[in-house]
């Protein structure tokens, strides 16, 4: 897997799925919602974790930035 996220990307992730996963915590999200908070959060989170989106993959996105290759003389 090849990291495709960058760190701004992955700074959003952790922070939204943080968020969800603390409404689900406190029960302010319940029932259907709260699981459908549960599960994103975990999604958001491991992705913010690894860098790597599956998403992002099938759709050719690339938020991370590319490394510039010395040029050799």
């Amino acid at each position: 897997m090849k990291v495709n996220e960058g760190k701004i990307d992955r700074l959003v992730r952790f922070v939204l799925g943080a968020i969800l996963l603390a409404l689900y915590l406190a029960d302010v999200v319940t029932g259907t919602w709260g699981t459908v908070a549960l599960v994103v959060s975990i999604v958001l989170l491991a992705t913010a974790a690894t860098g790597f989106c599956g998403l992002y993959a099938l759709l050719g996105i690339n938020t991370c930035p590319v490394k510039q290759q010395k040029q050799q003389s």
